[in-house]
């Protein structure tokens, strides 16, 4: 059996850049298992101090878009210009085996094989977003690790997308040109969250369909309201096979940092999202220690036929159960 590293030996070996060892720490903060969580919640507690020198960047995208591709590429590029580069890619997982489905070291061989990368995936679960439940202190490991770009690639694009938009600096937003209606198959509220768009496959017979969609991308974003960072979206051409339009994307982010930042919106964004961060690690606490009361299974448990027939309303159910949690308490 496997000695489990102590906490010491954890944080020497991330601080020291070490890739095994931040593997086996993301491993461990991903656990349900009360002592790794109680062990992962402290590392990143004792790591803190060493984190939040990156920047974040949430990568999502419709399907069929090449988000994998684009990523390596990007990250390719990236490296090439002397930076650090961890990329959590979060997969669809199993409802099934509750496992990753994919596995993006697959579809991202060379970047995953390249020393100054580290690739890490994840699946969802049960969480909403496009992201994984641990993501965020994924993220902060990485962080404390030396990698000065983290890269978040989502499950996909829908309507719960914000939580990703949460956590990270900049919100970026691959599309496909030669598609029919160009703003079909995208929801508002995820163009309106994006600081970025890329129309990706921009080569070959499709260099003037994504021409033409980039204006009809930048005609939109320019109908929506100026968002709190007053910064306007920017929508760049790419094809990640050919390596083209790369260079531009990361200028678009650079821009997008320096301009945030001179005028405070960095530093009040990243403020607002651990207060979230709290919120819902509050919610999530209490809602597992209210699930495992024995009181609260009690009363479920006896009227478990009511609901299954309809002959009482859930939400009539979950007031008597939260009366049965505090009448324990």
């Amino acid at each position: 059996m496997k000695k489990r590293k102590s906490l010491e030996e954890y944080t020497i070996g991330i601080l020291k850049g070490d890739r095994s060892s931040l593997a086996q720490a993301i491993t461990l903060v991903e656990s349900t298992l009360f002592e790794d969580r109680k062990m992962g919640t402290q590392l990143v507690q004792d790591l803190l101090p060493h984190t939040g020198n990156s920047i974040r960047i949430g990568i999502t995208g419709v399907p069929g878009v090449g988000k994998s591709t684009f990523i390596e590429s990007f990250g390719m590029h990236l490296l090439n210009s002397g930076r650090k580069v961890a990329v959590l890619a979060i997969d669809p997982s199993s409802q099934k085996g509750k496992g990753s489905i994919l596995g993006d070291k697959t579809r991202m061989e060379k970047l995953a094989a390249d020393e100054r990368a580290f690739i890490r995936p994840s699946p969802s679960g049960h969480s909403l977003g496009g992201v994984s439940a641990k993501t965020r202190e994924a993220m902060l490991l990485c962080e404390a690790a030396g990698f000065d770009t983290i890269l978040i690639e989502t499950v996909g694009v829908g309507q719960s997308e914000t939580a990703v938009r949460n956590m990270v600096d900049f919100f970026l937003l691959l599309m496909l040109s030669g598609a029919g209606d160009e703003l079909q198959g995208i929801k508002k509220g995820i163009m309106e969250m994006a600081d970025g768009l890329v129309i990706n496959k921009a080569d070959g017979d499709n260099i003037k369909a994504s021409k033409l969609a980039r204006q009809h991308y930048l005609q939109a974003l320019h109908l929506f309201p100026p968002n709190e960072s007053n910064w306007y979206p920017k929508v760049e051409l790419v094809s990640s096979t050919e390596g083209t339009g790369l260079d531009e994307t990361w200028g678009m982010i650079e821009a997008f940092e320096q301009s945030t930042k001179s005028k405070g919106f960095w530093r009040k964004n990243r403020a607002s999202q651990r207060s979230k961060w709290l919120e819902e690690s509050m919610y999530n606490l209490l809602l597992e220690e209210f699930s495992k009361n024995q009181s609260v299974r009690k009363v479920l448990a006896e009227f478990e036929n009511e609901i299954e027939s309809g002959k009482v309303s859930p939400q009539w159910l979950a007031q008597k159960a939260l009366e049965s949690f505090l009448s324990n308490k």
